[in-house]
């Protein structure tokens, strides 16, 4: 835990303790024959000493993450769907309820969550900075903004459409290092009376899952209770409840506000303490952490090795995101893994970022089942297991890797 660097969120030290080594932009699919003109950076993680912050080491420029071909969907999983309906839902009759409502969100990607929301005639516009993402949107009727979100965007929503009554964003907020020119965007945006909400991975239940795939390129910062109630503390709002989410992998839903404008709530007290007595941020901890995972590591890459020595055939099920930091980290190449199945076009014949795995449709899956499907998309499991049972029938098996490597 040597290397250093300066708080995005204070500006005190950040102590790096573990290390993925060098990496690709995650979800830079490669077309073959472009291999040599991949970007790369090294990916550590650390925290600070001052306000409890995890994030990278390094920062990865933006629009090398989220830009025209940006190949992620959230109406990609029914599981997803369903979260986001029932948010839309929540906040039509709690939040949305008053004279022409207004809200915002933030990485709208395909309207998921804003489509439900439009289709009750209530004011909205989605703010997503990847083209391609943000025109489905717009083919199903939801008003989007193509750009980045930060305070001069705030500024000029706010000229156009007046203050939103909820600012939203799931899976983004830990997405955008700039996050004083965000928070400074929400309080020009969001009205008296009006809430942050924002929904991301929950660094506790990283750490006892050891789940180490949720640390690439596109997830900045990781956060908890703490972090965040210093985070909105420093920028002129407050923490005012808390919510943990089963969706992917674990997360914790965040509501922010300005300082005396809602009571808070017994539930982010509670989590806070319950922070406090696991010493989750703690040098032990975070040691204890770092040994989870190269023991993951390193008990894969023999299980891979072992399945290849046998002549038994191993396929990567799910090209996403966080399988590059397994795929890289690990050093899985075509002998071990020889191809990743998934259901986005864009990915289709398309190789892995860094580690080169051919990118197949189900159909490549389903034509010719293999010995072990290794399961890159695990916060889907009971999903995409229950849509394949024939694999299991036909005697493939499920190879997982959080918490610890299993066979299913």
């Amino acid at each position: 835990m040597s290397a250093t660097s300066s708080c995005r969120i204070c500006g005190d030290t950040v102590t790096e303790f573990i290390d993925f080594g060098k990496q690709p932009a995650s979800d830079a699919f490669v077309k073959p024959g472009e291999e040599d003109r991949e970007f790369f950076f090294r990916l550590a993680v650390g925290i600070c000493g001052s306000c409890d912050m995890v994030q990278l080491m390094e920062e990865v420029p933006r629009e090398q993450m989220f830009h025209e071909d940006y190949p992620y969907l959230s109406s990609g999983s029914s599981v997803m769907r369903a979260h986001f309906e029932g948010l839309a839902k929540r906040f039509l009759t709690t939040e949305l309820t008053g004279e022409d409502p207004f809200i915002v969100e933030l990485g709208s990607n395909d309207g998921t969550m804003l489509n439900t929301i439009a289709k009750a005639g209530v004011r909205h516009l989605g703010v997503e900075p990847s083209g391609g993402v943000a025109e489905l949107a717009a083919t199903k009727g939801i008003r989007v903004r193509k750009d980045f979100f930060e305070e001069s965007t705030a500024t000029a929503i706010r000229s156009e459409d007046g203050a939103a009554d909820v600012i939203y964003a799931a899976n983004t907020l830990c997405h955008i290092p700039y996050m004083e020119s965000i928070l400074r965007g929400v309080t020009t945006l969001l009205a008296p009376n009006g809430v942050f909400v924002f929904e991301d991975p929950y660094f506790a239940e990283i750490v006892e899952r050891a789940s180490f795939d949720q640390v690439y390129d596109e997830h900045f910062y990781f956060f908890t209770a703490r972090s965040v109630d210093e985070m909105a503390r420093r920028h002129g709002l407050e923490l005012v409840d808390v919510e943990r989410l089963a969706v992917h992998g674990g997360e914790v839903r965040y509501t922010l506000a300005r300082p005396g404008a809602r009571q808070r709530t017994a539930a982010v007290a509670e989590l806070l303490a319950s922070e406090e007595a696991a010493k989750l941020t703690s040098p032990a901890t975070l040691t204890d952490f770092r040994e989870r995972v190269e023991k993951n590591r390193d008990d894969l890459m023999a299980f891979l090795r072992e399945q290849r020595a046998q002549g038994k055939r191993v396929v990567g099920y799910g090209a996403t995101a966080k399988s590059a930091t397994v795929t890289n980290y690990l050093g899985i190449t075509p002998e071990l893994v020889s191809f990743v199945c998934d259901t986005t076009p864009a990915k289709q014949g398309k190789l892995t970022p860094g580690a080169h795995l051919p990118v197949k449709p189900p159909s490549a899956f389903h034509a010719d089942y293999p010995d072990y499907a290794l399961l890159f998309a695990w916060n889907h499991a009971e999903e995409i297991m229950a849509n394949e049972q024939a694999f299991r029938e036909a005697g493939g098996k499920w190879v997982l890797y959080v918490p610890t490597v299993h066979i299913v």
